[in-house]
């Protein structure tokens, strides 16, 4: 699981201008006046080879009643939920009271914390950082994340280096799979269904799954392990603490599972937050295949309405398998079998050199690249990069000038051609150097030495 940042401290020290360094976004919306996130804010980071999730939240202005206090219960979830505190403080208005409140409730937490001195452009850091070690939390650290100072070392300090885990899990853990989607769209029920038990709280309730539930699971000799997640729907709508920071778990299993099963409620048609929701799966690298649950008794006109949303709303799925299903009689949910191992299967392939290269020949050849100011792009071989999703690596000459509609064309007839399912397919280009151009200057060089030889040779025989 991806560590886990809360951003806290007093309105208007800089938290969502942080969170917009930390997370390379504009996600975060930041004006010069105390209080403005009154909600909290997550998003995703990685920088220096560490990866995060990382969670904004309001200003800890100390009140105890209306807006302020909402705004303080958030906070203090985010903490709850964090594996890493940054305890943001205003390194020019020095230290408050209001500082050494909340420094008060940071220690009694006993969550890791680092102080984190921002503003402090232009300041010397030594004395930037002073005052701010009277609050006993470590070493502060002086940034200024309006201008993108300090970051790195921020995350350095906060955030360990991960081990690279290996792409095939081991076999007795099996495939993982996710199954997520909005409030009530039927995930437990579905999962239940599978295993043929009551093994999650299924209500008529939104938001009953309050956390990730990891449930081992074996068929036709096939072991998987699905994880049940929370629902997600949009942050207007979200307003109980326990369930925002179920999004965090939400996120950290779609980042644990190799396959994702997307739930979607047919009665209620593909919504906004749906396509976000995928759209951070593929960001993710992660196969997908779609549940299209409620679908027994929805009459025909309605099915057609599904049908077409599901081709205007995620034109960026077509490669994903769909099913429409009934979670509560089972009707169509063992065929989620097959199209599972296909999409599994296609994120761990194997893709030869010698496969990806001819097929990169032929597509050229087919269809060569367009010139670009003139000049001709050359496409000369290929290999994998990396598994779940699969990466093409396409070496050549001028590749910094494909165009994007060259790249989705490549990764089309790749997909079709290796018969990839359900995975995204990621495409990248690499300047290729001549691996004959050294070859061709060792050459160059014992030709000329040899030339001095005979020339030596000759002026000795001359005299």
């Amino acid at each position: 699981m991806k560590p886990v940042l809360a951003l806290v401290g007093r309105p208007n020290v800089g938290k969502s201008t942080l969170f917009n360094q930390l997370t390379r976004s504009r996600d975060a919306l930041v004006a010069d006046q105390p209080g403005l996130t009154r909600d909290r804010n997550y998003g995703e980071g990685k920088i220096g080879g560490r990866a995060f999730l990382v969670i904004d939240t309001g200003g800890l202005s100390g009140e105890s009643e209306g807006i302020d206090l909402h705004m303080a219960q958030q906070a203090w979830q985010a903490v709850q939920e964090a594996s890493t505190v940054l305890f943001l403080v205003d390194a020019r208005a020095g230290l408050t009271a209001a500082d050494q409140a909340i420094a008060q409730q940071l220690r009694e937490s006993g969550k890791p914390v680092v102080v984190v001195a921002n503003k402090a452009e232009g300041l010397d850091p030594a004395l930037a950082t002073a005052e701010f070690h009277a609050l006993g939390l470590g070493e502060p650290l002086a940034v200024a994340a309006a201008h993108g100072q300090g970051i790195g070392r921020l995350v350095a300090r906060a955030v360990p280096l991960q081990e690279e885990k290996s792409e095939q899990p081991e076999e007795s853990e099996g495939i993982r799979v996710a199954l997520v989607g909005r409030p009530n769209v039927g995930k437990s029920t579905l999962l239940n269904r599978i295993l043929g038990e009551e093994r999650v709280v299924v209500y008529d309730l939104p938001g009953t799954t309050r956390d990730s539930i990891f449930v081992p699971f074996e068929r036709d000799g096939q072991r998987y392990v699905f994880i049940d997640t929370a629902g997600v729907r949009r942050r207007s709508r979200v307003k109980q603490a326990v369930e925002k920071f179920s999004i965090i778990k939400t996120l950290q299993a779609i980042d644990a599972a190799q396959v994702v099963i997307m739930v979607l409620d047919a009665r209620e048609g593909i919504s906004e937050q749906d396509a976000h929701l995928l759209g951070h799966v593929l960001d993710a690298g992660r196969a997908v295949l779609l549940a299209i649950n409620k679908w027994d008794h929805l009459p025909a006109g309605q099915r057609d309405r599904v049908r077409r949303e599901l081709e205007l709303k995620l034109p960026f799925l077509k490669f994903a398998p769909a099913h429409f299903i009934s979670a509560l009689h089972g009707t169509g949910v063992g065929e989620l079998f097959a199209s599972l191992q296909r999409c599994y299967r296609s994120a761990m392939a194997e893709l030869p050199t010698p496969m990806l290269t001819r097929l990169l020949e032929d597509a050229v050849s087919a269809h060569p690249p367009p010139l670009v100011r003139g000049r001709r792009i050359k496409l000369r071989y290929a290999h994998q990069g990396g598994r779940n999703p699969p990466v093409i690596v396409i070496h050549g000459n001028r590749v910094g000038m494909v165009p994007d509609a060259y790249r989705r064309y490549l990764a089309n007839i790749f997909r079709r051609e290796l018969r990839l399912e359900g995975t995204p397919l990621r495409i990248e280009f690499r300047e290729g150097e001549n691996p004959f151009a050294g070859r061709r200057n060792r050459l160059t060089r014992r030709q000329q030495e040899k030339r001095r030889r005979l020339v030596r040779y000759s002026k000795k025989r001359g005299a």
